[in-house]
């Protein structure tokens, strides 16, 4: 069998022999109906658990859109036409709308990127602008002692919007919601308070009641204020394929309703040697964003298996602190009693992999140099059919494999 793995602005090609092939997880058909634009418009004439936006913001209010930034695949440029459009209608002038790039802990954009990201009719007519985390205004504590810290252009709008992709998270649940407050406008310090939450068995993908860090987040959302959301589901080729607008916390679980009945896997058991990939760019820039697709694989590989990691990551590591405990750890080990003693944001994605090689070892095929691979506790490939064959020589020629082209969206469950 042939398969085919994103890897940045191409592919890398694996064969497979058809008796070990296991499974190969795509996504699940689901009937839906619009695409793309006419389904955001759809979703902001339906409204879930709010009113219809007109009714909601105000002329001469100000309004900060929020949204997602580089690393993410929101194709914010399929939502702005619709939205602009509705508020508009509302009576919103363009002056008081500003789109906000939520950079989380992440470097800031170019003009050029922004421009692609917005889509040039929204970055034309409406100021667009990274958030600034040095600028922030302290609008609270959570019940967790989460300060809610939040970008000054964000606190201070008369309405805040909230856009996002929902995809799983790997320890949030899913995106999206909420989670473009925090950690999108919030500032490191907030963030790493959030995400320390991490360390608990209920902080995991696909999960949402008992979670403890999406349950933070979201009460930093009540705290700061969400006037509205609009949430969209990507098919594997990032198309919209479902949006959900309105209420911060109902349509958003809408939407991950959906996302589930797509992306949810159940296999009947581990595999050997599992496949893995973002699916390319943007999403395998980095291993601090690639890590995503690594952390679903390791609900599907079994106990000394092999997972291989097929990611670009072209801009190198992506994060200092996540940079600073992959190279200058002594042993992988270390890192999880370094994440227990002290939460570090950024150090917690490297704690993950650590976590991870407990279970499994892990070929990484990517444009990152073979010693830094070798002194980041991974096995360095020069191509996903190289890396196959090393695993079938170390695990035998009978080994069974499973396949993740888009590992960073599907959640592999074994069957009860």
């Amino acid at each position: 069998m042939k398969l085919e793995f994103g890897f940045g602005a191409g592919i890398q090609t694996v064969e497979v022999p058809d008796e070990n092939v296991m499974e190969v997880l795509h996504a699940n058909q689901v009937e839906h109906g619009l695409t793309g634009e006419d389904e955001v418009r759809r979703a902001l004439l339906a409204p879930i658990g709010a009113p219809l936006l007109k009714d909601v913001v105000k002329p001469k209010e100000k309004i900060a859109i929020v949204t997602s930034d580089i690393t993410r695949p929101m194709p914010t440029y399929v939502v702005m036409p619709p939205l602009l459009d509705a508020l508009f209608e509302a009576g919103v002038r363009r002056e008081d709308i500003t789109l906000v790039f939520a950079l989380g802990s992440h470097r800031k954009h170019t003009p050029a990127e922004m421009k692609k990201l917005a889509g040039a009719r929204a970055y034309e007519e409406i100021l667009c602008i990274d958030g600034d985390s040095s600028d922030c205004v302290h609008m609270g504590v959570t019940s967790r002692g989460t300060p809610v810290d939040i970008v000054r252009v964000v606190a201070e709008a008369d309405r805040r919007i909230c856009l996002g992709n929902i995809e799983y998270h790997y320890f949030a649940g899913y995106s999206g919601g909420a989670k473009a407050i925090m950690p999108g406008v919030s500032t490191r310090e907030a963030i790493q308070s959030n995400h320390s939450q991490m360390v608990k068995p209920q902080a995991c993908a696909g999960r949402l009641s008992g979670n403890p860090v999406r349950e933070d987040i979201e009460e930093a959302g009540a705290i700061c204020g969400i006037d509205y959301i609009v949430n969209v589901v990507l098919d594997e080729n990032k198309k919209v394929i479902m949006a959900a607008a309105g209420d911060a916390v109902k349509a958003h679980r809408e939407a991950c309703r959906f996302l589930d009945g797509i992306y949810r896997k159940e296999i009947p058991r581990k595999a050997d040697i599992v496949l893995v990939s973002q699916g390319g760019a943007p999403k395998d820039l980095n291993l601090y964003q690639t890590q995503k697709a690594l952390d679903n694989a390791k609900h599907a590989v079994r106990k000394g298996g092999i997972i291989i990691l097929i990611g670009s990551c072209k801009e190198g590591l992506g994060e200092s602190v996540f940079e600073e405990w992959m190279t200058q750890s002594p042993d992988a080990p270390s890192m999880i009693t370094r994440i227990q003693e002290n939460f570090q944001l950024g150090g917690h994605k490297a704690a993950a992999i650590a976590m991870m090689l407990e279970n499994a070892d892990v070929f990484l095929v990517s444009e990152l140099p073979d010693d830094l691979v070798r002194k980041i506790f991974l096995e360095p490939k020069t191509s996903a059919q190289e890396a196959l064959n090393c695993a079938f020589e170390r695990l035998g020629k009978d080994a069974k494999v499973l396949a993740m082209p888009y590992g960073g969206s599907t959640l592999p469950c074994v069957a009860d």
